[in-house]
């Protein structure tokens, strides 16, 4: 029995297209977010001046009238309407793509992993976070235009291992955005919650989890870590491998669920999630069932190396 089947080429170009126009949109979204709030000309004194304000209220001069400030407002005004043009017309394309994903069903991952991801994504998260584990299959099958047998993918949670090399960096981060890695969590499903008797782990109404893990000790990292000041937040939870996985080359990919709509995948490049299932496959400690599914997926995405990531093949 063939364990991976290839997509129609209806499907693999829809993809395609939507994947073009899903990150062209992403770009979109960080050149309107460098010109977020306004710019205005204000008196005092006599003189005007031109004032830039924030998106969050706060204000800056940026000197008095001239033919310089006057070309830093005309540019400012120019790049703002331009990037809010595009974006409002590359939304709309995107929402047509998610439209035929549905219909070609081209895509199958979770919809609460893709508003999951998503949501780090809003909050300016994604670069501390990787995905591993079976999910991780979502991204080599996008890449390649295939999917793999039912019997390697079936899971009902997601594990995102942090990256505590950046944890100065994400806590300023968390600072600024004024919330909690829960609440992060809860823009994707309000029902998310910490499970009290495993603080690493949030279930949502539906049963979905999501584990937070990151590398063992060293280096300075500080032990335990919770996620935020706030005493009811997640805590990362220490797993062995953690580091190899932090330091493997990142495998980003677009992926697709269900429903249509689309998100970045952040994970570790083929050849070390193989390494590591084999690892796992072996391992006298690890559930019997986990084993056979581990010695699975490492098999599927070493065929898949050989068949269609020649870059990968050594």
């Amino acid at each position: 029995m063939n364990q991976i089947l290839e997509l129609s080429p209806h499907q693999t170009r829809q993809y395609i297209d939507a994947e073009t126009v899903f990150l062209e949109l992403q770009r979109a979204r960080r050149e309107a977010a460098e010109v977020r709030g306004s710019m205005f000309w204000r008196t005092q004194s006599g003189t005007e001046y031109l004032i830039r304000e924030s998106s969050g209220g706060g204000q800056k001069s940026l000197g008095s009238r001239g033919p310089e400030t006057e070309q830093i407002y005309e540019r400012f005004k120019a790049r703002k309407e331009q990037a809010q043009s595009r974006l409002a017309a590359l939304s709309d394309a995107a929402k047509n793509q998610q439209r035929l994903n549905k219909a070609l069903r081209v895509g199958r991952v979770p919809g609460i992993v893709i508003k999951t991801l998503n949501a780090l994504q809003a909050a300016g998260l994604q670069d501390h976070f990787m995905t591993i584990g079976t999910h991780s299959l979502y991204a080599y099958e996008s890449a390649c235009g295939v999917r793999f047998t039912p019997d390697a993918m079936a899971t009902q949670d997601i594990d995102l291992l942090f990256d505590s090399r950046k944890r100065i960096s994400f806590m300023s981060r968390m600072k600024k955005l004024d919330s909690s890695f829960i609440g992060a969590l809860q823009k994707a499903d309000p029902t998310f919650r910490v499970m009290p008797d495993q603080r690493q782990t949030a279930i949502n109404d539906s049963g979905f989890e999501v584990d937070v893990i990151r590398r063992l000790v060293k280096d300075g990292d500080p032990h335990p870590f919770r996620m935020s000041s706030d005493e009811n937040d997640l805590w990362a939870v220490q797993v062995e491998g953690g580091d190899k996985m932090l330091n493997s080359e990142r495998f980003s990919q677009v992926v697709v669920a269900e429903t249509g709509h689309m998100a970045v995948m952040n994970t570790m490049n083929p050849i070390t999630f193989i390494a590591l299932k084999k690892m796992m496959s072996m391992s006298a400690g690890r559930d019997p069932r986990k084993r056979l599914k581990d010695g699975l997926q490492a098999e599927l995405v070493q065929q898949l190396v050989q068949t269609h990531m020649p870059q990968y093949v050594k």
